[in-house]
């Protein structure tokens, strides 16, 4: 209240003084939103807050408190005309809050516009230091003095690097009397790999990153590709409009990247739902809709949200804006609302890591070689077989087949069925499972218009696995498991006919979309309508291939020649085996179809060919089969990508189907204007949120990093800028810092580092009474940071000082130690299972996140739990955060380790106490571990079992032939790692 006790001396101030007692007390009835304005009188509006009432008075006549109406009903006695009113249970304003309001209206009732609108200016002459200083000198407030150089070094490395410094570098740090040291130390911290995974962790919390889908059944994902994309990013030190372009629209950019094109993963972490029976829009809507809210959140810092449903009821937002913004991210490439909840969902595309592509590149060329030796023989090819052809024109062909390479063996005769005959056939060696691709081939003479002709089923069930069937008379592929609303469905559009003999088949690519499924009659590919495709679930059981009969359903007429081949067969494959009649020699050229001859081709050019044209079809084959199999481990991202244009809605109470007025992409009326020359799709809304003229972007994004320093930022609601979020504490320095960032090429480094070299950053930590007094969160700044750890550098801490960290950088997550029996309670089955050797000890940056149980040590020390977007940082301090670090087994094997390391130097106490703390102990200090050491030593030596089993937590080993000693320092180097100053910066 100490500002309110100032402007209540001198003039009021409109934005700091007046506007958060008109939005915290007024807005909700006379506010923007229509539908919940008690009169048309509006008090964020200027002017209609002095246009002239109903009842001929207005509510504020400028100069003149006694007689507006505001003042007079703010100030009534009576219950009934009170205003807030009485009635509906809202305090009445006190007595600072109305006599703002009285001397406001008074000094004319100037409005302005909201400051966060209002485009940030500088000072030129000016620095951090400068106006720290002089907002300190406004309180009386000492500055406190420089901190040592341990502390300061300590303090940049976890901020810069989320790793502690290491004595050696704290010894050339405080050995380095030049007045160069410190800048170069920034310098090391900024230039190291850790920095670029320090800045990540953030971002991603802000991104909503996780490996885990989120909802129910709470499926797997692999984002990994852009969590290193992030990395990447930060350490090549990429500009920060380009940095939300890429992620915002890397795919519209011209001639897109493989990286550019995964940057666009920001927007594809939203959770995403398996749920049986929800309705699949309106899960796409809820998609779409966190992407608008996260952009809003992460660059604007406007809670646009709350205008999804109603106009913003504090902040110049209407509900039409809100989904005019959503129209800018409802064009996504074949996104549905229901997931397959079985990895990477559409829109997804191979992302490889750098060594991976090389070797793709390599795969590829080595198979564009083969393949242009065997077309270069395509005219060997056609001679030898003409000489072929010549020496079998005397036989008949009837043994000339087609099927040596793709016949994979004939699993029954020739079979006629009544409709109550079940054939089965169970081959141990057969997968013709989901992700399996496979062709089924057979002739049917159908007598009826309904039945199953092959199909595939559960052991367990009767319910088809897959199958081909005569339904309503078309032919129809169904792959199901378990329910008939989870698979895919397909149908012919021509029917079959009846009492005939007709080939059919179908091939499958084995994946999960219906683009990978082709339907033949008589070897001729026929166009299919799709019925369902919504969830191909792994078909793991064995199951038995049935002919006749699936789910009762019988077939009646006459099945010949059924097979399965491993694999989706071309057309021209298909075409061929579809031919029953033999082909009887030369004379028969000029009369064959077209199918006839694939299938004598495909006979010679599989069984017939001379060894060294077969030698060059099988070098081809060979290189595009491996090609194949490594394309199948390339990892894959889930990424935006523009489709066609979809109607979009203004939705009544936001529910997905209540469509009111149709909406454009178009931005936010009260910010600056969108230019004629951006596109109206996501790559414009990128460029304008990048513009020099957005009055947010720059300020949210400084203040963010500001947080990350000193633990609150210059806004502490970093989230929201508007009408209901803090003033800036120092709105002179966070403008400063808005414009710096954007003069300097919006350079993320060159402004951290502003920020770490600034006096206020270096100051000590230390508090005087006064200073608590008068400010007791040390919001003026006039002493150092001083806060918990976040809850990755807590564990990396360990990691690091014990000599566990294993420092590897990107690639898929990993699954370190965890409580026992997590998962099974929530998600039953086999329940987490851990990694083994460097998985257990990578940062926590790439600890495997699964959103419904993320991890218990993260989660203890305030992570948010990754399932919408966050961007404040939060800490709290409680009973379990200690046990954890007493019982976890990271800290317990840490803690071993650390006191391994310190056993190898002179004076092991101290040496464990410098690598986690970054100082020497003091004399008391030295005296309560030593104190500490004996009584350990003791215990342990009368209970060797107990020393035993200390040590034997964790996977690492230990050579150390002390067992007694040894745990004994361990317990010491657990208690240094529980040290208050341990997990603090």
């Amino acid at each position: 209240m100490i500002h309110l006790a100032i402007v209540l001396l001198a003039s009021v101030d409109f934005t700091r003084d007046v506007r958060p007692i008109l939005s915290d007390r007024c807005y909700t009835c006379h506010g923007p939103d229509a539908n919940k304005r008690k009169t048309a009188m509006r008090l964020d509006d200027e002017k209609s807050a002095k246009t002239q009432l109903k009842s001929k008075r207005f509510a504020i006549v400028p100069g003149k408190p006694e007689e507006s109406e505001l003042y007079q009903r703010v100030v009534s006695t009576n219950a009934g005309l009170r205003m807030p009113p009485a009635y509906n249970g809202h305090a009445k304003l006190n007595d600072v809050e109305t006599g703002i309001l009285k001397q406001w209206i008074a000094e004319g009732a100037p409005f302005q516009l909201h400051w966060s609108l209002v485009p940030p200016q500088r000072d030129a002459g000016a620095s951090i230091d400068s106006l720290v200083r002089a907002r300190i000198a406004l309180d009386g407030i000492v500055p406190a003095v420089a901190a040592d150089k341990r502390t300061l070094l300590r303090r940049a490395t976890f901020d810069l690097t989320g790793l502690p410094p290491t004595p050696e570098e704290l010894n050339a740090f405080v050995n380095d009397a030049s007045l160069q040291a410190y800048e170069k130390a920034v310098d090391r911290l900024l230039a190291s790999p850790r920095y670029a995974e320090r800045m990540a962790i953030r971002w991603l919390e802000a991104a909503r990153y996780a490996d885990t889908n989120g909802y129910q059944t709470d499926g797997a994902r692999d984002m990994s590709r852009y969590r290193d994309w992030v990395i990447e990013a930060f350490a090549g030190n990429k500009r920060f409009d380009q940095f939300t372009i890429e992620q915002l629209a890397g795919d519209l950019l011209p001639n897109a990247t493989l990286d550019q094109k995964i940057a666009t993963g920001f927007h594809r972490n939203h959770r995403t739902t398996a749920e049986g029976g929800i309705v699949d829009e309106e899960w796409r809507v809820e998609y779409v809709a966190d992407r608008a809210e996260t952009t809003s959140t992460v660059w604007l810092g406007m809670t646009i949200g709350c205008a999804r449903c109603h106009d913003h009821k504090y902040d110049p937002l209407k509900q039409k804006e809100f989904y005019q913004l959503f129209a800018f991210f409802n064009n996504n490439r074949d996104e549905k609302g229901f997931v397959y909840n079985f990895g990477n969902e559409r829109p997804f595309l191979k992302a490889p890591t750098p060594p991976q592509e090389k070797e793709w590149l390599r795969r590829q060329t080595a198979r564009d070689a083969a393949l242009a030796g065997w077309n270069e023989s395509r005219g060997e090819v056609a001679k030898a077989q003409a000489v072929w052809e010549k020496q079998i024109a005397r036989r008949d062909l009837d043994w000339v087949s087609a099927e040596g390479l793709v016949f994979d063996g004939q699993l029954f005769g020739d079979t006629k069925f009544d409709g109550k005959r079940v054939v089965e056939y169970d081959d141990a060696t057969a997968k013709f499972d989901h992700r399996e691709p496979y062709t089924m081939s057979t002739w049917v003479k159908p007598q009826t218009r309904n039945g199953a002709i092959l199909t595939r089923t559960e052991d367990y069930m009767e319910g088809p696995g897959y199958g081909l069937y005569v339904m309503d008379g078309k032919l129809r592929f169904h792959y199901i498991f378990r329910w008939t609303d989870l698979g895919m469905r397909l149908e012919t559009r021509q029917e079959l006919k009846q009492g005939e003999w007709q080939h059919v088949a179908v091939t499958y690519d084995g994946g999960m979309y219906t683009e990978g499924v082709h339907l033949y009659i008589n070897g001729v590919e026929v166009e299919k309508t799709v019925l369902f495709n919504s969830n191909l679930w792994p078909n793991n059981h064995k199951a038995p291939l049935r002919i006749g009969a699936g789910s009762g359903l019988g077939f009646e007429g006459e099945v010949k020649h059924p097979r399965i081949w491993n694999r989706a067969m071309r057309a021209d494959e298909v075409a061929a085996v579809a031919l029953e009649e033999t082909l009887s020699g030369a004379a028969r050229k000029a009369e064959r179809s077209k199918a006839e001859q694939a299938k004598l081709d495909l006979a010679f050019r599989e069984q017939h060919l001379p060894a060294r044209l077969a030698a060059l079809k099988r070098d081809w084959l060979g290189a595009e089969q491996a090609l194949g199999e490594f394309e199948k481990k390339l990892p894959t991202v889930m990424v935006m990508d523009e489709g066609p244009k979809r109607d979009a809605f203004v939705l009544l109470r936001g529910a997905y189907d209540a469509h009111g007025e149709e909406v454009d992409p178009q931005t936010p009326a009260v910010l600056h204007e969108f230019k004629k020359e951006w596109p109206r799709n996501r790559l414009g809304l990128a460029k304008w949120i990048v513009s020099r003229e957005n009055p947010l972007t720059a300020r949210v994004t400084v203040n963010r990093y500001w947080q990350m320093l000193f633990g609150v930022g210059l806004v502490k609601t970093v989230e929201d800028f508007g009408s209901q979020g803090e003033l800036p504490i120092q709105r002179e320095l966070l403008d400063w810092l808005a414009v710096e960032f954007m003069d300097n090429g919006w350079d993320v480094k060159g402004i951290l580092k502003m920020m770490v070299m600034s006096e206020t950053y270096r100051q000590s930590s230390h508090a005087s009474a006064e200073a608590l007094a008068k400010d007791p969160e040390n919001r003026f700044l006039a002493r150092g940071p001083r806060m918990r750890l976040s809850p990755e550098m807590i564990r990396d801490q360990a990691l690091a000082v014990s000599g566990l960290l294993v420092e590897k950088q990107g690639g898929p997550s990993v699954k370190p130690y965890q409580p026992a029996g997590l998962w099974q309670e929530l998600a039953g089955g086999d329940g987490y299972k851990r990694d083994t050797g460097e998985g257990l000890y990578r940062r926590s940056l790439y600890t495997y996140w699964r959103r419904t149980i993320a991890p218990p040590s993260m989660v203890g020390f305030d992570s948010p739990n990754r399932e919408t977007c966050v961007v404040r940082e939060t800490r709290t301090n409680t009973p379990l955060q200690a046990l954890t670090l007493m019982n976890d087994e990271t800290y317990l094997e840490a803690s071993r380790k650390l006191a391994e390391r310190a056993l190898q130097d002179a004076d092991p106490l101290r040496s464990a106490f410098v690598r986690a703390i970054g100082r020497d102990p003091s004399a008391r200090e030295s005296e309560v571990l030593a104190k500490a050491l004996r009584r350990f030593e003791a215990r342990f030596a009368g209970d060797p079992e107990a020393a035993k089993k200390l040590l034997a937590v964790g996977d690492s080993k230990s050579a150390y032939p002390d067992v007694a000693k040894l745990a004994a320092y361990a317990s010491v180097a657990s208690m240094i790692l529980n040290l208050d100053e341990a997990v603090t910066k």
